[in-house]
This record gives C-alpha cells, structure tokens and sequence, in this order.
C-alpha cells in the first residue's frame, strides 16, 4: 500500500486532552480502515506550534510512543519533565499519564504511535 502525502487526513485539534492551542494532525495509518489489524488506533504526524500543548492523560489498555522529528519541548512523563528534541523517543506505558508542551521558538513536530497492551497473538 502507498499512500500520497495529499491522500492522508488532516485535523486541527484546539486544547487536545485539555492542553493549550491547537495540534495540527496527520493521520499516516487509520484504525476505521483496518490498517491497524485490530492492534492499535494510531500512527500519525503532530505540529505544535511554539506554546501549544498536549494535556496530560492517561493511557488505559494501550500505549504511546512519540518520536521527535524537530523542535524542542518539554514532556511530562508519568510526572518527570524533561526537555526533548530532535531524535528523541518517549513511551508512555499502559497506566502511565503524559503531556507535552512546545516550549521552542518553531514548530514542534512528531509522530505518535498508539498500540493496544495485550497478549502476544
């Protein structure tokens, strides 16, 4: 499968999980489509413009992984804050709360996986 750049969902999310701004999302793969085989809900790009946010939230049944493409911020990560940047990765487990923050001068941009935590099939 091939999906063109033009082809994939966007949405603007204002205040996501009750954070501050808006998050510009690009869905790469889709869980209404199936794409997922029924192991995760998402896989796509996020912009956070400087200043916006994420809100902290807890993952219940899955887990996340963001990995920084560029920019700077700052993540709470089950209540530790930490600066990242390019190149970086975060997981957040299955019972873990985590937040972001775009605390640069540019944008903040990343993906964000999400998987069910369940058995191995």
């Amino acid at each position: 499968m091939i999906r063109k750049a033009s082809e994939m969902r966007r949405a603007t999310v204002q205040g996501l999980r009750g954070g501050r701004g808006n998050v510009e999302i690009t869905h790469i793969l889709e869980e209404e489509k199936g794409e997922f085989a029924g192991k995760g809900r998402l896989y796509a790009k996020n912009v956070l413009k400087p200043g916006a946010s994420i809100g902290l939230h807890q993952h219940v049944g899955d887990f996340e992984v963001y990995f920084i493409l560029s920019g700077t911020g700052t993540i709470n990560d089950d209540g530790a804050e930490s600066l990242v940047g390019p190149g970086d990765m975060v997981l957040t487990r299955n019972g873990e709360n985590h937040a972001l923050e775009n605390t640069g001068d540019s944008d903040l941009v990343l993906t964000s996986l999400i998987l069910f935590d369940g058995p191995k099939v």
